[in-house]
């Protein structure tokens, strides 16, 4: 059989620890993959003054595959995501996240099996965030329908082949109509070209509940970004944490399959990490590429070890690391997994998804503005009518102003009775400026055939 080549970035803290254990296991059973080490992480921006160098993106694209340990990312300041930033640059549009009952790993539920589809690169995850005045922050939450429709075929398409029978879209869409609404959409679209698939809906918050209360009922989860990371992580609480959860990001090209978890910089070097959940997403991995034997011969391994009370302490045990991995090596059974082989995954996601064109009409323009109270804005610009004013979604102008606590930054909505161009928009804005109006943000306010393309506000 062939040798691949695979990409292996170790990452931080307890990351070249687990991913030894990958070395060993996968040398130990004789998976035909050769390892292409590459860097990324806080060595990588010591060195190069970049969390992710051009030339691991190079390697990742040159093999096609790789498999990463865990890297270290800043909270409110410091690098951008290295994961993140993996994601984007290889466009690696769907992470895949089994949720699966472990032998001998004590929890609450038995017997759950949920596959989790997160769209991976756009939602909150685009990363575009400003401040509008000293005391206002906004970030915005783009959803596509070509995003959308990437991660959720991919779903649909990993049902039908895995032989699932369920896929169930999770949203906000009660709330965020647009937005949300545009990803429940596309998810109808694409679940009326397989029949063969139950499909259904549910809420977010309701969805977690659910899971907590009888996590059996799922079958697929396909969600938005930001749903997904935070659904993603509570189906690896309900069957032992992350420490036996695997991921894999899924790109049109290549692939990068991963341990969830953290780095754990307070045990690295202590032999106390729990390489279980890169082993697991090393057979998924293997199982991507085609390697079926191999895959199923390491997950035989390692559910053996487990059920024989080979733990590390994390899962109530007292093996090292490397007794754990030793404890799978021992009971690996290699009899014919060469011949065990299919076709590397294929993508029907990568095709290109449908788009749609339509005949807006641009209406107005919401323009906010820095105030200290509630401006005094005229009412008549040009074509344009003040239709109201709000203060973080609520509405406190025409009537009587809510009491309600009132920040620095006013929405003051400008709508014309015919359609107008953006020279009027421009217009607009240069007559309050004119003013000594403080705009900070503007969006136009689109229709088509008399439909909104733009949200109420509260109390309109």
């Amino acid at each position: 059989m062939d040798m691949r080549t695979v990409t292996l970035i170790q990452g931080d803290g307890i990351g070249p620890e687990i991913c030894q254990s990958v070395i060993d296991v996968f040398a130990a059973a004789k998976v035909p993959v050769q390892w292409e080490m590459a860097m990324a992480g806080l060595e990588a921006i010591e060195k190069f003054g970049n969390g992710v160098p051009p030339e691991t993106l190079e390697s990742i694209k040159r093999n096609q595959v790789a498999l990463k340990g865990p890297t270290t990312t800043p909270v409110a300041g410091g690098h951008k995501s290295v994961n993140v930033t993996i994601r984007k640059a290889l466009e690696l549009y769907a992470n895949v996240r089994l949720a699966k009952s472990m032998p001998a790993v004590e929890t609450r539920f038995e017997n759950v099996d949920v596959l989790i589809v997160r769209e991976n690169i756009e939602d909150t995850y685009a990363g575009i965030e400003h401040m509008q005045t000293p005391n206002v922050a906004q970030c915005l939450k783009l959803i596509t329908r070509q995003g959308s429709m990437a991660a959720i075929r991919y779903a649909f398409e990993e049902a039908r082949k895995l032989g699932r029978k369920k896929v169930t879209c999770v949203h906000k869409a009660n709330i965020h109509k647009i937005s949300d609404g545009l990803f429940l959409n596309v998810f109808r679209e694409v679940a009326a070209e397989y029949p063969d698939i139950e499909a259904n809906d549910i809420i977010v918050d309701n969805c977690c509940m659910q899971l907590v209360s009888r996590p059996e009922q799922f079958d697929v989860l396909v969600l938005p970004n930001l749903y997904g990371d935070i659904v993603s992580d509570l189906c690896a609480g309900i069957v032992g944490g992350l420490g036996v959860a695997p991921g894999g990001n899924i790109g049109r090209d290549c692939a990068v399959f991963e341990a969830v978890h953290g780095s754990a910089p307070d045990i690295a070097g202590k032999g106390l990490a729990n390489p279980t959940a890169i082993l697991l997403s090393s057979i998924q991995m293997l199982q991507y590429m085609g390697l079926i034997g191999y895959a199923s011969a390491i997950q035989s391994a390692l559910e053996s070890a487990l059920a024989d009370g080979v733990k590390t302490r994390d899962l109530g045990g007292t093996a090292s690391t490397s007794e754990f991995t030793a404890g799978i090596i021992a009971r690996l059974h290699l009899e014919g997994v060469e011949g065990k082989t299919v076709a590397a995954r294929s993508n029907a996601a990568a095709k290109a998804p449908t788009l749609i064109a339509e005949d807006w009409q641009l209406v107005g323009a919401d323009v906010f503005v820095e105030n200290h109270g509630l401006p005094q804005m005229p009412e008549k610009i040009g074509p344009f009518t003040l239709r109201l004013i709000s203060n973080r979604g609520t509405k406190v102008w025409p009537g009587a102003t809510p009491d309600i606590l009132l920040v620095d930054h006013f929405r003051n909505r400008y709508v014309a009775e015919t359609s107008v161009t953006r020279a009027d928009v421009l217009a607009l804005l240069q007559e309050l400026t004119a003013m000594g109006k403080h705009w900070c943000h503007v969006e136009l306010l689109n229709q088509v055939a008399g439909e909104a393309r733009y949200s109420k506000a509260q109390g309109e």
